[in-house]
């Protein structure tokens, strides 16, 4: 079994964050949250304790019981997560006189510490806590403190229990890598052997067992997740893989006939299907989002069932499911109330009689792109911006139509082709072009016009969660404004939208 560690989520927003820290290390770690503590099997090396946006005083404060854990493995608490250690053992905790938020720098370093080994003098870290600890069990001993923090970290004596009050995972932490790669690979002993190679290896493995001769359909979309998860599929079963690629008319222009290209040159059995006026007919008359995206969803699970009926012996769903999914339906908090109703094939009904195989859903985005390039898949795939299931279904704000389609993608063909042709595509994580229901008074020669306004937008992010817009070349988006509105019939103003996530999300509906 892979080396892991855990990961206890008490709910902080870095939760995540620090599993790709750990995994950066080329270590195997799960998230878990702090009310369902998995049983510690023999190939857990370690736990890290996440922070958490509670207090330990309020009331409803995380507060698991621990003896199953504690002095078993070797265990980082970080932030809330140590709080709640020294806490448990009688140590006083209480709410700090300031909030400790922001820069501090370590000025006490406890050289005989395993877990400070290699950390400077004066380091830099980031605080962010209302808590403090004041005081600690006899059997616990500092290891480091700060300016305004006496107990900036801890160790107990005798155990591979260690507390710190910064997060080493945050980039304002100088060396926060060196310290975890001092927990993870000195104290907890793991051996750094989980790579793109093993990774697929043990995947592959791991699929021929559980598939056996039953074949296996899936719903490619042209993007990173599916993709991979079918080149994984068809690595292990080869023939018994069945593909199906949906064209929904609400695919960017000439996108699915490039992709059916693509996927013919990579060796996959895929049939595309287009469906373009039975979506486009579903949705005239709709034009709120939630509802455009169930009808969307449901015509998509009405064509892809018809489909898969047209093959025999089928036994398997695969889906292109990745770990930040996973983790949204376990959370602290529970499933979230703003997962959005269509993820492609996510969600199939019952009727399917299908069972389910996920082959990425322990990655995140930026390893599905690492194992992709193992894979040798095309670079036009795995660099391809994430683009919504519902496609241009989202990005026509209000009513879709033809007309509007038509007047969308033809924008986004100029907007996107004109990325790459100044080489900025690569550069931001996701660009789109939404239709406005909006019209505005334009001169076009010396007529007076009343046409569709577009706005376009580009994001710089990792992995959607966070994004802030991209600071576009002025000269290339007065060029691209120039040729939309001189080659679009129908557009005659462009906008820039300007806005990060959050408050903004990346789409718009």
């Amino acid at each position: 079994m892979e080396e892991t560690i855990l990961i206890l989520d008490f709910g902080s927003q870095y939760t995540q964050l620090i599993a790709r820290r750990v995994r950066e290390l080329n270590v195997y770690c799960e998230i878990h949250p702090f009310n369902k503590i998995p049983v510690i099997t023999s190939n857990v090396k370690g736990m890290i304790f996440s922070g958490s946006p509670y207090s330990i005083m309020d009331v409803d404060s995380p507060k698991p019981g621990l003896e199953l854990i504690k002095s078993k493995i070797p265990v980082l608490g970080v932030c809330y997560g140590a709080q709640y250690i020294a806490y448990l053992d009688g140590g006083e905790v209480r709410k700090s006189k300031n909030r400790e938020y922001g820069r501090a720098n370590l000025l006490y370093i406890d050289r005989k510490s395993p877990l400070l080994k290699g950390i400077s003098n004066d380091s830099q870290v980031w605080m962010s806590h209302g808590d403090t600890i004041l005081s600690i069990p006899e059997n616990y001993e500092i290891i480091t403190s700060t300016t305004d923090v006496k107990v900036a970290g801890y160790q107990i004596k005798n155990e591979k229990t260690f507390g710190i009050q910064f997060h080493p995972e945050v980039y304002h932490t100088t060396e926060g890598s060196v310290l975890l790669k001092n927990f993870i690979v000195d104290i907890c002993g793991c051996s750094q052997s989980w790579t793109p190679d093993s990774f697929i290896k043990s995947t592959i493995n791991n699929l021929k067992k559980k598939i056996g001769n039953k074949k296996v359909i899936l719903g490619l979309s042209g993007g990173v997740d599916s993709s991979v998860a079918a080149m994984l599929l068809y690595e292990a079963i080869e023939d018994n893989l069945f593909c199906i690629f949906i064209d929904n008319g609400l695919l960017r222009k000439f996108e699915f006939e490039s992709v059916l290209d693509q996927y013919k040159n990579m060796g996959l059995n895929v049939k595309g299907v287009n469906a373009k006026d039975r979506f486009l007919d579903a949705l005239k008359g709709i034009s709120e989002p939630e509802k455009k995206r169930k009808v969307i969803g449901n015509t998509f699970i009405e064509v892809f069932d018809e489909e898969a009926h047209k093959i025999e012996d089928v036994g398997w769903l695969a889906q292109g499911t990745i770990y930040p999914d996973v983790i949204e339906s376990i959370s602290v908090n529970g499933p979230s109330a703003t997962i959005k109703s269509h993820h492609n094939v996510g969600g199939l009904p019952d009727f399917m009689n299908l069972k389910v195989i996920e082959p990425l859903n322990s990655l995140f985005k930026d390893e599905v792109r690492r194992i992709g390039k193992a894979l040798a898949l095309p670079p036009e795939i795995l660099g391809r911006h994430p683009f919504p299931g519902p496609g241009m279904g989202i990005r026509v704000l209000g009513e879709v139509t033809r007309e509007k389609v038509r007047i969308l993608q033809d924008v986004d063909f100029l907007y996107i082709e004109g990325l790459k042709k100044y080489g900025l595509y690569d550069k931001v994580w996701q660009a789109a072009a939404i239709l406005l229901p909006v019209q505005s008074v334009g001169v076009m020669g010396d007529e007076r016009t009343y046409e569709n306004v577009v706005a376009l937008r580009a994001v710089g992010s990792t992995d959607g969660m966070t994004a802030d817009w991209s600071h576009l070349p002025y000269d290339f988006l007065s060029k691209i404004s120039s040729d939309i509105i001189n080659k679009v019939k129908g557009v005659n103003r462009v906008v820039y939208d300007i806005s990060s996530k959050p408050p903004a999300t990346i789409e718009w509906e």
